[in-house]
């Protein structure tokens, strides 16, 4: 299987309909509009697969870039190859979710991320903040630095609002992160969203809203979810 047979496979499962909700989400040509559904159907059957993820990315078509991220082999994923495709991550999701997923599951993944984060490229610094959050999601406390990460939460505090909007959002999704999944910083997550108070972003053409992130975190506290970590960084 090669990424040209799966990008031929795809093409015709695009839909207009839903090619609109990606460009309102920052998505750009080209792009075929596959839902993910369709997409998650290939993925179960490939599973996992280095060197066609890497293909896939290559095609540089948005929905191919997307499976790639679903069929990577994250442990295998060089420094270089996550640096690859952060470059071209020129659309909010990748940078957002894509990269950021898989960079979480590499064995760079802090490395690249506290790098990412200091970026004056805005979707560098956005897949920096998402990959940190992913790791949280994911790692057990004990293989997480505590101390980094409650300084990283008084950084957010001092600069997110001045970072541009993308940038914006995945901080304030760090304070909350970092809040619902590592317990003994949930209480000063809370205290630092405080402080922060509402996060605007402009959010385009979407129905989607920046969540208050003290909130956030007490429903979680309510479900008695604080520190449940995800099994994986992919959902």
């Amino acid at each position: 299987m090669t990424a040209q047979t799966i990008l031929k496979e795809i093409k015709p499962l695009g839909r207009d309909s839903y090619k609109k909700v990606l460009f309102n989400h920052g998505v750009k040509e080209p792009c075929f509009g596959v839902k993910i559904e369709d997409l998650k159907k290939i993925q179960k059957r490939i599973k996992m697969d280095y060197r066609l993820a890497l293909d896939l990315y290559d095609t540089g078509v948005y929905d191919a870039m997307y499976l790639a991220g679903l069929i990577a082999d994250d442990a295998r994923m060089t420094k270089a190859d996550l640096q690859r495709w952060i470059a071209r991550a020129t659309h909010a999701p990748l940078a957002g979710w894509t990269v950021p997923s898989v960079a979480a599951g590499s064995p760079h993944a802090w490395e690249l991320a506290t790098e990412w984060i200091d970026s004056e490229n805005a979707s560098e610094a956005q897949a920096g903040w998402a990959t940190l959050s992913t790791l949280v999601s994911i790692k057990d406390d004990a293989e997480l630095e505590l101390p980094e990460l409650k300084r990283l939460l008084q950084r957010v505090q001092k600069t997110i609002r001045q970072a541009p909007d993308n940038v914006r959002y995945q901080m304030n999704a760090f304070v909350i992160a970092v809040g619902s999944y590592v317990k003994s910083l949930t209480d000063f997550a809370k205290q630092a969203g405080e402080k922060i108070g509402a996060v605007e972003v402009d959010m385009g053409n979407t129905a989607c809203q920046v969540p208050f992130a003290p909130d956030y975190i007490r429903k979680v506290e309510k479900r008695g979810a604080i520190g449940k970590k995800r099994k994986s960084a992919k959902c």
